[in-house]
Parts: C-alpha cells; structure tokens; sequence
C-alpha cells in the first residue's frame, strides 16, 4: 500500500468511513477501513499502521476488546488510537460504556456528529506531531519500573514510546527492527544483559539509535562497562525523573560531549 502514513479506521457507517477516508487521502494519509474486530485484527497484522480510530462496532463492546487486544499485543501496544464515540443520542446502545471510557488508553477523543474533513485533519497534526517527537524503546525485565517510565514518557508531547523489550535479546531485535532515537536499557536483564545488548546495538545502529544505560547500581564498575559498551549516558534509577528527561531529549540531539557521560549520581 503506497504512502507513509497509514490509519486504521474502525466503524460501521459506510457514507462517513469514506468520506473520511477521501479526506485523509487528499492529505496524503491512506486508509484502511474495518467494519468489525475480527476484520481490524486481521487489517493490523498485514500492515504497518501508524494509528488506529476506533468508532462504533457491534455489538455494543467490540470496540473496548479490540482496543485491549491491540494495547496487549506485543507487537501493537504502542500505535496511538484515537476514539470516535457515538452521538449522544444513540450512546446508552451503541457508545463506549462509562467504566469502558475510564480505561481508554488514547491520544485524543472525538464524539459523532463531527465532520470527516475536521477529523481528518485533526488526525494529520497528531501523525505529525508523532512523526517529529523522540522515538524511544524502553528495555527493562521489571514491569513496574516499565509502567513508570511509561507514565512519565506519555506525559511529554515530543516523546513517543515506540516499544518495550523485557529482555537484552529483545531489546537488540527490536532497535534493529523499530530503529528509535534513544534506547533506555537496564543493565541487570534475562537472555542477554544490557551491556551486551548495547555493545550489539552500538555495532549495528550506532549513527541511528543512541543508549541511555538505566541502572538502580550506581558504581564505577556499571559506569565503565556502560560507556565500553558504547551508550552514551547512564542514568541511576533512584534519580529517574526530570533529569531522565532532559537525558532522553540530549540524547536524541547528540549533543553530550562524549560517550558514557554521567547524568545522574
């Protein structure tokens, strides 16, 4: 399928799905359009997507269990979706339930009616916005040390969290594969550890993808190996907040001095 830019749109109104789809088109984004989930989840496996719009299936929930299989997906989690909720009129039968809405992992919110032209053109500034943002990868085994990375990342609009790795092997394949700006790898991992995962990194990806090394053992020895092995920060754990910031948007202008350069002591 020929563009860059490529959303999913999920609904069951034919006339809007292709005015909407006529819309982005002539802002250079394609469209695919499904009509239920098990179409959706066949459409996502066959292309690479970079958002999702989720409007109205039935019966009434489709929508919430496609949105949790696409966020559960190893594969999926991290493409943005958008919501487009049914009218208010017609939401106690075919709208996102209230306890649904409270769970919605998404970048924006729109509710029918609204114009296909408005839509599409709401959804063309967050491709862009997605597009010019830091891409990062957050490699770590330890899923609430992930979860708050992830929080804090979500709350910056110029970085977006491209995936997750949960080891050093998937760390390595995923960089190759998803290529982001900056790569936050934990040293202490399963298969592979950080240092080798990086030192691997570094050999294929180095003019593409930078390392921050994450660690909770903040010593001379993790420091040295970290700066060995190629990553150009190391920041400790127990001091992740703004300065993981300021560490990530750093990084991702390579403007550090050089290689293995202490961020947080």
């Amino acid at each position: 399928m020929k563009g860059e830019r490529l959303v999913l749109l999920v609904d069951e109104e034919p006339e809007f799905c292709s005015n909407f789809q006529k819309c982005l088109r002539d802002l250079n984004c394609e469209v695919v359009v499904a009509s239920s989930r098990e179409e959706a989840c066949r459409v996502a496996l066959d292309y690479n997507l970079n958002m999702v719009v989720l409007g109205n299936i039935m019966p009434r929930g489709e929508a919430f269990k496609l949105h949790w299989w696409f966020k559960n997906h190893p594969s999926l989690s991290e493409i943005p979706h958008v919501i487009l909720d049914a009218s208010p009129e017609n939401h106690l039968t075919r709208g996102w339930r209230r306890d649904e809405g409270l769970r919605i992992d998404a970048v924006e919110y729109f509710c029918k009616p609204v114009k296909p032209d408005y839509l599409a053109n709401s959804i063309e500034k967050l491709l862009e916005d997605a597009a010019e943002g830091i891409k990062v990868l957050i490699a770590d085994d330890h899923t609430m040390v992930r979860e708050g990375i992830r929080t804090l990342l979500n709350l910056q609009k110029d970085i977006y969290i491209v995936g997750e790795a949960t080891n050093g092997s998937e760390a390595f394949n995923k960089s190759r594969e998803l290529q982001p700006d900056v790569v936050l790898m934990d040293i202490v991992m399963p298969e592979l550890n950080g240092i080798e995962a990086t030192r691997r990194i570094c050999s294929e990806c180095r003019e593409r993808v930078k390392v921050l090394m994450l660690s909770q053992y903040d010593d001379e020895q993790n420091f040295s190996a970290s700066k060995e092995a190629g990553a150009l920060g190391f920041v400790s754990k127990k001091g992740a907040g703004t300065q993981l910031l300021e560490a990530v948007r750093a990084a991702s202008r390579g403007e550090f001095p050089g290689q293995g350069q202490r961020y947080v002591s």
